[in-house]
């Protein structure tokens, strides 16, 4: 047997017995169903919508990395790698003969 009363198993209680104590309590017990059913939907509430808030600064995170990757490519300084501009010019040397 069920330790608890059921909301609808209140109401039927709240039919049978008629003592003004028992009407009170029935009352007050209706309300606890009330408030928790109302809590249950904004806990339901909160999690989706902290479930949207991950979703969207999951991206958003993956979209800021990329960002500061660009940015790290700008401000690196080109290696040795990179020719020089212009035209080469045959190389003369230092010695005194040559000159």
């Amino acid at each position: 047997m069920p330790l608890v009363f059921t909301e609808q198993g209140i109401a039927m209680l709240s039919s049978v017995l008629n003592s003004e104590r028992a009407i009170l309590v029935n009352i007050v017990i209706m309300r606890t169903f009330v408030r928790l059913r109302n809590l249950q939907a904004a806990c339901e509430d909160l999690a989706r919508r902290l479930e949207g808030l991950q979703q969207k600064y999951a991206t958003h995170d993956m979209q800021i990395q990329q960002i500061f990757a660009c940015i790290k490519k700008l401000i690196t300084p080109p290696g040795s790698g990179h020719r020089q501009i212009g035209f080469l010019s045959p190389k003369k040397s230092n010695s005194p003969e040559s000159r």
